[in-house]
């Protein structure tokens, strides 16, 4: 359980480091945004796919 709570501890403050280096995280292309007066919808999709092949890619490393 210990090195499962490093881990983790590890991977969020590697995800602060890469957004404070200015990597735009959640406004990537294939994002959908809708604009019309005064309503905004924000759909992250293409951050969504590259976010489940990074954690399963990670699933997979943790499982060997």
């Amino acid at each position: 359980m210990g090195k499962v709570l490093v881990l983790v501890g590890l991977g969020i403050a590697a995800l602060g480091v890469i957004v404070m280096l200015g990597v735009p995280l959640g406004r990537l292309p294939g994002d959908i945004v809708v604009r019309r007066g005064s309503f905004s919808f924000y759909f992250p999709l293409a951050t969504s796919i590259v976010l489940s092949i990074l954690l399963t890619l990670l699933m997979s490393f943790l499982r060997r």
